[in-house]
């Protein structure tokens, strides 16, 4: 069963991620850009706060931070929580450009929801949930084990016939 829900969930995210590039395009954003000023959307987060929450790097984050800040779709605030690590924010351009992606996410929304139906599609939402708290749980638990077992979960063994 782990090896088919994880084989799911990559062949989702390749699907996802491309569903993204195509809506975040006509906005002059990348699914990676809109990602990180997504998280950012209804408050400042620090870099590491932002990476926690999508569960990538802070590296990678804090590489996508800059260009946004460089094309003046976001900004670094002070944080008075800490000196050192900045708070991101979008500017008006950045909120206007996810705002743009606003129609054309609504539309897929509507698609998948007459595909899957209301009530199916929620509980795909909560399933996914309950997962997601369910690793964050046992990586908290016992961080050293799960981190083997990701890692051998990158490469999932062949699921039974």
């Amino acid at each position: 069963m782990l090896s088919r829900t994880a084989l799911g969930v990559f062949r989702l995210n390749g699907q996802f991620l491309a569903i993204s590039e195509e809506l975040a395009k006509p906005a002059g954003l990348t699914a990676a850009w809109w990602q990180v000023l997504g998280a950012v959307l209804r408050e400042p987060l620090p870099v590491a706060g932002i990476a926690r929450s999508m569960g990538i790097t802070r590296q990678s984050v804090q590489r996508i931070a800059d260009l946004l800040v460089a094309k003046g779709l976001a900004e670094y605030a002070p944080n008075p929580a800490h000196r050192r690590a900045k708070l991101l924010r979008p500017t008006e351009e950045g909120r206007g450009a996810v705002d743009r992606i606003g129609p054309g996410h609504a539309a897929l929304a509507a698609r998948l929801t007459a595909e899957l139906g209301d009530a199916a599609f929620a509980e795909t939402v909560r399933a996914l949930e309950r997962l997601a708290t369910a690793l964050d749980a046992l990586e908290s638990a016992a961080p050293s084990a799960t981190s083997s077992a990701t890692s051998s979960a990158a490469v999932p063994a062949p699921a039974p016939e």
